[in-house]
């Protein structure tokens, strides 16, 4: 039940929307939940601008709006160009035979099994917290929305210990979404990031199938490509152990659909093209930022290939189309993007060191396995010799031309130290590893390609020796190859990459169950507003995430020292000797201070002093204790709960 109601909120607005400006069939399935991630980036700031509380009831109708508005202007459209044009026919693909869509199929149901099975392995189950250091702010950001009806990000500055900060910004639109079904159907918070994350590979198979379909690749490829889509570690599992880059990993997985609206700008049918495109942007803005320099790599490399004449294009037709997508995707995308300049120099000032040699990186790259000690030879192989045949077949050129871009970026970012290098990957943290995520699509298009070539070169050449129809060759081909690859690469390399996935998918050490177990005493022991001291070292951030408890310390960066939360991390210790820990204290309305036995990383947090000191005595008793947490009341703060609330305090638990 839980999965479905998280697929359902992933799928179901989108449907509705791209159905209303008459998308179909795999291009609907396919960009669904892009268009959905549109729907709610765009209802951000309209409905929080109207103080309109951000609920499932509120987005619900929003959507129906945008659907409305959508269906009219697709009506309209529609006539206009009957009436001045009546030459003019929509060029549609060609009609595919039921086997052929049933291929696709089987396609996408092997990239959504691997997946699955990958992915729910490495995670040990849906109620494993993930460990790494950014996944209690997405908790945290989900829970904070949920409570407080309000998803612009310039009202989430609390949680980032910057409760002053109304310019505050990171782009929310993912957690504003997920927030509309935590505490739905039983849907705790490990469960609700764990199924997102499901549902985001499971986008991968689909919209990788509508790509290849759109732009011209046989069922047989298509279905191919589908089914490795969820093979290759650098995308989607290791931005989903490292990190997690959840909301990245959402935009990143939805370019194909991407793509599969940009095949409307050169084949256009009314409005789908430029209103899909336009809400598309506003979702990739709303999920990463860094996502739009993506799409704009994507979308130049496939003008080249139109001027350079590899693709077909109808001027006088697609102009009309190809600057309504410009400029919607300007007013729709600019507006959720300026808000980002707050934060851009922490952006491009984040360094990561080189991890490979030049010559290492060209073979990660090559056999289209970065950030890999050995390479994904079974899956890397073909689909470098894919990308030979879809040059000689001139199939997709502006993809070929993607991965020499991106797979280059990534092969002097993992392996070179210079100014220019952090300067051109400066969007993306300069982080080799967000741009290893970037090859794999390439890649799985490219192993389709691969397939459908050697299925038929194997037909040909076998049919006149063997007694069966083409048909039975081919299935026989396909079985011999699935049955190589798969086998050869373990199931499609499920067990490697859940080995993988399972490096942050444990019980600590950040949090651990015992440490669960002292905040769900806290959700027991405290009042609305009121607050516990933390050691933001340890995994106490994600007491608010799990059990609804505020933390003094938000994140593993802490507050700012000259902050109350910030003196209170240096010297809460000293409550009995310094009068103003005894006032910050009251004024946070705190009672309690936890201490965790994990730390959220080996050198890399400073702990709070004044918590990690702290011992039992005279001003600290302790009220609850395992192996791995300590809870200790603070003596003379018995009135302190209900002292002090937090700005927008959170609904009595159990509402």
């Amino acid at each position: 039940m839980n999965v479905l109601l998280v697929l359902l909120a992933f799928w179901v607005p989108g449907l509705v929307f791209g159905a209303a400006v008459r998308l179909r069939g795999w291009t609907l399935a396919a960009t669904a939940p892009l268009l959905t991630f549109g729907v709610v980036a765009l209802g951000v700031p309209v409905l929080g601008g109207l103080g309109i509380r951000w609920t499932m009831l509120a987005v619900a109708l929003w959507t129906l709006v945008l659907a409305i508005a959508g269906f009219g202007l697709a009506f309209a459209v529609r006539r206009l160009r009957a009436r001045r044009h009546p030459d003019w026919t929509v060029e549609e693909l060609p009609k595919l035979p039921l086997r052929d869509h049933v291929v696709m199929a089987a396609g996408v149901a092997a990239g959504l099994a691997v997946g699955a099975v990958a992915f729910l392995r490495g995670t040990n189950g849906i109620n494993t917290v993930q460990q790494g250091w950014d996944a209690p702010f997405h908790g945290n950001l989900i829970r904070w929305i949920a409570e407080h009806g309000d998803a612009r990000p310039s009202t989430v500055g609390t949680i980032a210990n910057l409760p002053d900060q109304t310019n505050y910004f990171y782009p929310d639109t993912y957690h504003a979404l997920l927030s509309l079904v935590f505490g739905k159907g039983g849907l705790t918070m490990m469960p609700t990031l764990n199924l997102a994350a499901l549902a985001v590979i499971f986008t991968v198979p689909v919209g990788v199938a509508a790509l290849c379909r759109v732009w011209g690749m046989p069922a047989l490829g298509t279905a191919a490509a589908a089914a490795v889509t969820t093979w290759f570690s650098a995308f989607p599992y290791d931005s989903l152990w490292r990190g997690p880059l959840w909301p990245y990993v959402a935009g990143v997985a939805l370019i194909p659909a991407m793509l599969v609206l940009a095949r409307y700008l050169l084949k256009p049918d009314g409005i789908a093209g430029p209103v899909a495109l336009g809400v598309g942007v506003a979702g990739l803005c709303g999920l990463h930022t860094s996502l739009v320099f993506v799409l704009g790599g994507y979308f130049l490399l496939i003008l080249l290939a139109v001027l350079l004449r590899y693709e077909k294009i109808e001027w006088r037709r697609s102009a009309p189309s190809l600057i309504a997508a410009v400029g919607l995707a300007i007013a729709l995308g600019v507006p959720l993007v300026l808000p980002s300049l707050y934060n851009v120099s922490g952006v491009t000032s984040a360094h990561w060191p080189p991890e490979a040699t030049v010559a290492g990186g060209l073979g990660e790259t090559l056999t289209f396995s970065p950030m890999s000690q050995f390479p994904q030879w079974w899956v890397g192989v073909p689909a470098f010799i894919g990308i030979v045949l879809m040059v000689r077949h001139r199939r997709m050129l502006w993809l070929v031309g993607a991965y020499v871009v991106f797979g280059g970026l990534f092969l002097v970012t993992v392996s070179l130290e210079s100014n220019l290098v952090r300067s051109v990957t400066s969007v993306f943290y300069n982080d080799h590893w967000r741009i290893a995520a970037l090859v794999p699509l390439a890649g799985a298009v490219a192993f389709g390609e691969f397939t459908h070539t050697f299925v038929a070169w194997l037909v040909r050449t076998t049919q006149l020796r063997v007694k069966l129809k083409p048909v039975a060759l081919t299935g026989v081909a396909v079985l011999l190859l699935a049955v190589v690859l798969g086998g050869l690469s373990g199931g499609g390399y499920a067990g490697r990459n859940a080995e993988r996935m399972a490096a942050n998918y444990k019980d600590g050490p950040t949090v651990s169950k015992g440490e669960e177990a002292a905040y769900a005493w806290l959700a027991q022991h405290t009042e609305p507003g009121e607050r516990v001291m933390n050691n933001k070292a340890d995994g106490s951030a994600w007491m608010y995430a799990l059990s609804g408890v505020t933390p003094v310390e938000w994140n593993f960066y802490g507050a700012e020292p000259g902050t109350e939360a910030g003196y209170l991390s240096a010297w809460v210790d000293q409550v009995g000797e310094n009068p103003r820990v005894r006032k910050n204290l009251t004024d946070l309305g705190v009672r309690y201070v936890i201490q965790g036995k994990g730390l959220a990383g080996s050198g890399t947090a400073i702990q709070s002093a004044g918590v990690a000191r702290i011992a039992e005595g005279p001003m600290f008793r302790v009220v609850f204790r395992n192996a791995d947490a300590t809870i200790y009341q603070i003596t003379g703060q018995s009135e302190a709960a209900g002292s002090a609330a937090v700005p927008g305090t959170r609904v009595p638990r159990g509402k």
